[in-house]
């Protein structure tokens, strides 16, 4: 059985079904009777393995929450008009209403995890307002996506933006439940686009694997919506929320301006730059991750 098919297996994976019917797979680790019930939130072409590196490294007693997005991992594809932002934030609030209905939560978002929490804010301010007791934004952005250079001056830069429209396209029209790419080919450039300095091998075969997970269709279409992602009305509802804002100074995706947008927005957040990491923090700094979000949680429980 392939990767893809034991995440989809209804047997071997816990599932929430959301309002519209959509059904993302789960996994649950710590004690039920936590204080404090955090969860963690992955990136574009990822899935709840993103943070496999950070769970060891994060304080056992405390309740922890993963899920795949729609279109990722052991989800559901993301039906036309739902691979949207607006509807990844919808998701999260009715998971934490069903799974998580009582008690303070910790929010710690990837990429564009980290996206969906700020949507997730505007969305729902009473869910921040009454449960939300601490936010992680890790290797994010609040908008400006559609002007991505990868760090390329000038017309390679320009030819970048061109590109992801069209790559957005292209991916949205496909039919197959993952996609069919060489890994070898993956690998290469993963390690050039994604890590920073000397990534390790098995870091790197993670986020291959997730990616090719993935379902091309679903991927496609959210890239779009990340292009389109306009976050700071978010940021604003967060401001008197405990923060933190992790970005990795060779962050090619995510870049480092980026980070210092939201770091701006969030005055009372914690900023920290991660000299020589790309864009996977969870893989490239996963005890420096856990250790900036478990002070959030010990912060909750005060």
């Amino acid at each position: 059985m392939t990767t893809a098919s034991r995440l989809r297996d209804p047997s071997l994976a816990h599932r929430f079904v959301a309002s519209d019917g959509a059904a993302l797979h789960v996994a649950e680790s710590g004690p039920a009777a936590s204080a404090v019930t955090l969860v963690l939130v992955h990136g574009w072409t990822q899935d709840h393995r993103t943070w496999d590196f950070v769970l060891p490294h994060l304080d056992p007693g405390v309740r922890v929450l993963r899920y795949d997005l729609r279109g990722h991992g052991g989800s559901a594809h993301a039906r036309p008009g739902s691979a949207t932002i607006a509807r990844l934030a919808d998701d999260l609030a009715e998971l934490i209403a069903s799974r998580v209905p009582a008690g303070p939560v910790v929010l710690a978002g990837h990429s564009m995890g980290g996206m969906t929490l700020m949507v997730l804010a505007e969305r729902h301010p009473s869910l921040v307002r009454d449960r939300l007791a601490g936010a992680a934004f890790v290797a994010t952005s609040s908008g400006d996506m559609d002007k991505l250079t990868l760090g390329f001056p000038g017309l390679a830069g320009r030819s970048v933006m061109r590109l992801e429209p069209r790559l957005a396209r292209l991916l949205a029209g496909l039919r197959s439940d993952t996609l069919r790419l060489r890994p070898g080919m993956v690998r290469s450039g993963a390690r050039r686009l994604v890590f920073g300095v000397r990534p390790g091998r098995e870091q790197v075969d993670s986020v291959v694997e997730q990616l090719l997970a993935a379902h091309p269709a679903s991927a496609g279409l959210f890239l779009d919506a990340i292009a389109s992602h306009r976050g700071v009305g978010g940021l604003g509802a967060l401001c008197d929320v405990p923060s933190v804002v992790l970005a990795g100074e060779r962050d090619r995706l995510c870049p480092l301006a980026h980070a210092k947008v939201i770091a701006e927005e969030l005055p009372h957040a914690e900023f920290v730059r991660f000299p020589g990491a790309g864009h996977m923090l969870p893989q490239e700094r996963p005890y420096e991750v856990a250790r900036r979000i478990s002070a959030l949680v010990r912060t909750a429980t005060n």
